[in-house]
């Protein structure tokens, strides 16, 4: 993390987002999101697909960072908002609504006004991935991305990762930013917290994707609880 008294200006963190927009350093996730973007679902066929690499969203004095794996093929592929216009922003946003770090409980489109507070989404990879498993090399090919934007949020105190992929894309930054030594001293867990070297908090969730929502395995009281947990750690009142 830069230092708490650093200073980023919006046109800094606007070339952030440039730089992520335009990235063409996966063909295979360009050429995949490019080609959904074309043939569309039958329900979004009146729209136009955004189709381009997703950068973060929020408040850029957040305290807390929540970070996904990668957009949605029809969610944030298409609207160019992380958790946007799918079924896992339709279960995080409301959770965020009601613990006051969203000012609506939906998110329709990037257009939609909704605006967050004291809080950052990002995700590890830009692009939409064939069956959500970006490659290897793919995830490191946006290291430099996620490092961009961890770094225009100096006043970060909690970072909250959705999933296990979100998870150990953050311990690689961690490790080659040198907060940390090795990676093998955190495990993934739902609900696991750590308190790390530099004074930050990390939390991990089950990533609130259909496939665990539907389920079972990750209900509403389980998300809230993580982000309750964030909010005290990051010095919020009730």
């Amino acid at each position: 993390m830069t230092p708490s008294n650093a200073q980023i200006t919006p046109q800094a963190l606007q070339q952030i987002h440039e730089s992520i927009i335009t990235c063409e350093r996966c063909p295979r996730l360009r050429d995949y999101c490019r080609g959904i973007g074309e043939t569309k679902r039958r329900a979004y066929q009146d729209q136009t697909y955004w189709a381009r690499p997703v950068p973060g969203f929020g408040d850029s004095r957040a305290r807390i960072l929540i970070l996904g794996l990668a957009p949605g093929a029809h969610g944030a592929n298409r609207t160019g908002r992380p958790f946007t216009g799918d079924g896992s922003g339709d279960f995080m946003y409301p959770v965020l609504h009601e613990l006051g770090l969203a000012s609506k409980p939906c998110a329709i489109d990037r257009e939609d006004g909704l605006k967050l507070r004291h809080t950052w989404i990002a995700s590890v990879v830009r692009c939409a991935p064939p069956g959500d498993k970006p490659l290897p090399q793919e995830i490191r090919n946006c290291a430099t991305h996620l490092a961009a934007e961890i770094q225009s949020l100096p006043r970060v105190r909690v970072v909250v990762c959705l999933g296990k992929i979100a998870f150990d894309g953050y311990l690689a930054y961690l490790l080659h930013s040198g907060v940390i030594a090795r990676k093998s001293e955190y495990s993934f867990a739902h609900g696991a917290q750590y308190l790390l070297p530099n004074g930050l908090h990390l939390l991990a969730t089950y990533h609130p994707s259909l496939r665990n929502t539907n389920t079972g395995r990750l209900n509403r009281t389980m998300f809230t609880r993580v982000f309750l947990q964030a909010r005290e750690l990051a010095g919020f009142a009730d």
